[in-house]
């Protein structure tokens, strides 16, 4: 223990002596992004589109936020597992079944991994994929509509985040549990943690067509915990890969007891031959509770399923099926090379990086060449899976991203810095520092077969000197490199939001001319849809009222309603009639402890308001759609709850 924790301040000490020195650098005059061309090649002008999307995980945001490539300008910010005031998303009645979980309505999560879709290893642009890392959770945003659309609850997980990635055909998205906690949960001491606590690592289908998700499977593993997986490809398709790390399997103080071991593992599963076990009845049903949501564009409505089983698997009883790679210590990232066949796997606490042969691995797999094993699961000899290593790389490496050319890109936690190096060779090319401590690197299709080797992105935990000062809380840090060339040459910083872990980039002519511009108001199935404007009007059942309303440029039907009482509780269904492209509507409600909403050409939302004051109370459009936006207002005059004023409504009558 005591060498460990020596070990560990040594790299601290380290940690600063790079951090100064990147400070110093930057402040002694180190203009890389402008000391050549780079803002030519950054510029995108007026009315111009850049070339790539970049989709960013919004850390602790709950988010995803979408950037352009090369110029760094956010577009948008996807909802996914956080309410969101801009939009409604959360507080409308259509989208809170998206935020249902088995522990009840959550409205937050902690959003790091996105993954996009892809066909015979190339990204195909259909859907994003990312996980809720703390209520463990997979959700799917359709890249038509830039909206999320079905996010499912796992179960016997938790810290969901080896996830979202997604197999080369999109057969699976995969989630893997961080902490390591009792399946089925139960009341026990956290001192008998070794032994009884389980991982599981959730293979998840997606439907080729529809893109719905279903739990095929868990993986019923010993209690380590799953930090990043990423699936094979190529030769190595039908197999995924986990680091791990506390294979001492600690339950506390883990910054020393679960850095013991020389060496944790690289979990390597076959799912394929998983996939023939539970299709031919194996696997056993276990009662377990979590949420399933979708959401319908055609009804512009969600619903909430909760399953009650999900099938398990022990992969003792399927041999063959899972091995375990000794990796140095804590390993971070699980990276797998366009060819499928050089599997990276760096410890956190070591210099060097590791790099696994799977033609090897399936060599010691068929020749039996095992050192062990661990709960039953056989252990390779990592002298017989090394393909090599790349020595003396830097401090700290975490995550490593492929250019499609042989390149092997790894970012360095505590020397701060992005590292280019040849796949085959093992030889260091290029270094660039960060600004500072960089985490993810992005390159757009670098974790797929076929990689858009031009730029790569890093992600950096902290921002310093590179922006203006806002108080003790900053903004993260994004740069933009340009790998193009043999050197890499900085072009960019920009600012990200909320606390971005990784993020996923992709061509945009692949995506932007399939972008959904309006949804047809004829093909507006939603429950409460008001499609004429004949038929808006105001209706009571008891204490509940229910409002039927269109919105066009620039006034609402109706804009005036009379009978409304204390204590009702009264839904707002609002169509906006647009079918102009980029035209929505807002609506507030004073009063309202939700948020306003948003609504686009041709669709249907609800909010709902329950008044707790007498008076006569304006509604509004939050979104400024006309020169007439600041007329397109209503009233609704509340009555005293005992009062007998007949429901009213109106539109231009005095």
């Amino acid at each position: 223990m005591k060498n460990s924790i020596l070990y560990i301040f040594s790299l601290i000490i380290s940690a600063s002596f790079f951090s100064c020195n990147n400070s110093e650098n930057s402040k002694n005059g180190d203009r890389g992004a402008l000391a050549s061309s780079a803002a030519e090649k950054v510029y995108v002008a007026p009315g111009e589109h850049d070339d790539f999307y970049a989709f960013i995980s919004g850390g602790y945001s709950g988010n995803l936020t979408v950037y352009g490539l090369p110029s760094g300008r956010m577009f948008k910010e996807i909802p996914v597992f956080s309410q969101f005031p801009t939009s409604g998303y959360g507080y409308s009645e259509e989208t809170k079944p998206m935020l249902n979980t088995s522990h009840g309505f959550i409205p937050w999560d902690d959003s790091h991994h996105p993954d996009i879709s892809q066909t015979e290893g190339k990204l195909d642009g259909r859907w994003i994929f990312i996980n809720g890392n703390n209520t463990p959770r997979i959700a799917k945003i359709d890249l038509k509509t830039f909206e999320t659309t079905e996010i499912i609850e796992v179960p016997n997980s938790a810290g969901n985040h080896s996830s979202s990635f997604v197999t080369e055909n999109t057969e699976y998205v995969v989630a893997g549990t961080r902490f390591s906690v009792p399946v089925p949960q139960q009341d026990m001491p956290i001192n008998e943690y070794k032994g009884k606590f389980k991982g599981t690592l959730s293979f998840i289908s997606v439907a080729p067509e529809t893109g719905r998700m279903n739990i095929k499977f868990q993986l019923i593993m010993p209690g380590f915990d799953y930090d990043l997986s990423h699936p094979g490809r190529g030769k190595s398709h039908g197999w995924f890969f986990f680091t791990t790390y506390n294979t001492e399997e600690a339950n506390t103080l883990l910054e020393v007891n679960a850095s013991q071991n020389d060496k944790d593992f690289i979990a390597a599963v076959n799912w394929k031959k998983i996939e023939e076990y539970v299709n031919n009845g194996g696997g056993k049903m276990m009662p377990a509770e979590y949420a399933h949501n979708v959401y319908d564009d055609h009804t512009h409505t969600a619903t909430s399923t909760m399953k009650k089983e999900v099938l398990t698997v022990d992969p003792t009883e399927v041999p063959g099926a899972v091995f375990l790679l000794p990796t140095p210590k804590s390993p971070h990232g699980c990276d797998v090379d366009p060819s499928g066949e050089y599997i990276i796997g760096n410890g956190k606490l070591s210099a060097d990086l590791t790099i696994h042969s799977f033609t090897k691995m399936i060599d010691a797999i068929e020749n039996k060449r095992f050192d062990g094993d661990a709960y039953g699961i056989p252990i390779l000899k990592f002298e017989d899976v090394l393909a090599g290593t790349v020595k003396q790389a830097g401090l700290g490496p975490l995550h490593t991203e492929f250019d499609g050319k042989g390149n092997a890109y790894t970012t360095f936690f505590i020397s701060s810095e992005l590292v280019k190096w040849n796949v085959e060779t093992q030889e260091v090319i290029d270094r660039q520092p960060n600004y500072y401590s960089v985490g993810h690197v992005m390159i757009p299709g670098g974790n797929s077969a076929h990689p858009f080797g031009k730029y790569a992105v890093s992600m950096n935990k902290i921002t310093k000197d590179r922006y203006l000062p806002t108080g003790p809380e900053l903004e993260h840090s994004a740069q933009l490199f340009d790998i193009s060339g043999d050197k890499m040459e900085l072009l960019l910083d920009f600012p990200t939001h909320g606390e971005p872990h990784y993020a996923a980039g992709i061509p945009a002519e692949i995506i932007k001319e399939n972008s959904q511009k309006i949804y047809k108001l004829a093909e507006n199935k939603h429950e409460y849809a008001t499609i004429a404007n004949g038929d808006a009007r105001v209706e009571r059942d008891g204490n509940e009222v229910h409002v039927y309303m269109t919105m066009i440029r620039s006034h609402f039907t109706p804009d005036n309603i009379e009978g409304i009482k204390v204590g009702d509780k009264v839904y707002f269904h609002i169509t906006n009639h647009e079918q102009d492209f980029d035209v929505p509507h807002g609506f507030a409600m004073i009063g309202a402890n939700n948020a306003e909403l948003l609504i686009m050409p041709g669709q249907t939302k609800t909010l709902t308001w329950e008044p707790k004051k007498v008076g006569v109370w304006p509604f509004y459009c939050t979104d400024f759609c006309s020169a007439l936006h600041q007329e397109m207002q209503g009233y609704i005059r509340v009555s005293p709850k005992d009062s007998n004023i007949d429901l009213s409504w109106s539109l231009g009558e005095d």
